[in-house]
C-alpha cells in the first residue's frame, strides 16, 4: 500500500500564496501518477491538478491555470501544489491522491491523504 501525508494548508488573504506538500511512503512512488482534488463546503470533491510518474505530463482544471503549479520530487517522495493569487473561491479541503493511471476521475486513484484545509479570506 501507499500512505500519503499532507501539510501546508492554512488561512491566507486573497492574493496570497500557499504551498501544499504530500509525502508518500510504502511503495515505489515514481511509478504512480499523483493528483490534487479539493472539496468546498456543500460541494462535491473536484479535480484540481495531476502529474505523471516522471513529472513530464501535467494537467490543470481551467479555474486554476496560470495560478497553481504542480510538481514532484521523486527523490523525496513528495508532490507539491504551489498556489498563487489565491481567491476566496479556492477555499476547500485539499486532498492528495495516488494511482496507477493519470486521470481527472476520483475513482482512478486508489490512495488518498487525509486532507488539509485551505481558507482564503476576502
Amino acid at each position: 500500500q501507499v500512505q500519503l501525508v499532507e501539510s501546508g494548508g492554512g488561512l491566507v488573504q486573497a492574493g496570497g500564496s500557499l504551498r501544499l506538500s504530500c509525502v508518500a511512503s510504502g511503495r515505489t512512488v515514481s511509478s504512480y501518477a499523483m493528483a490534487w482534488f479539493r472539496q468546498a463546503p456543500g460541494k462535491e470533491r473536484e479535480f484540481v491538478s495531476a502529474i505523471s510518474g516522471g513529472g513530464g505530463i501535467i494537467d490543470y482544471t481551467d479555474s486554476v491555470k496560470g495560478r497553481f503549479t504542480i510538481s514532484r520530487d521523486n527523490a523525496k517522495n513528495t508532490v507539491y501544489l504551489q498556489m498563487n493569487s489565491l481567491k476566496p473561491e479556492d477555499t476547500a479541503v485539499y486532498y492528495c491522491a495516488a494511482g496507477g493511471l493519470m486521470s481527472r476521475r476520483k475513482a482512478l486513484y486508489a490512495y488518498w491523504g487525509q486532507g488539509t484545509q485551505v481558507t482564503v479570506s476576502s
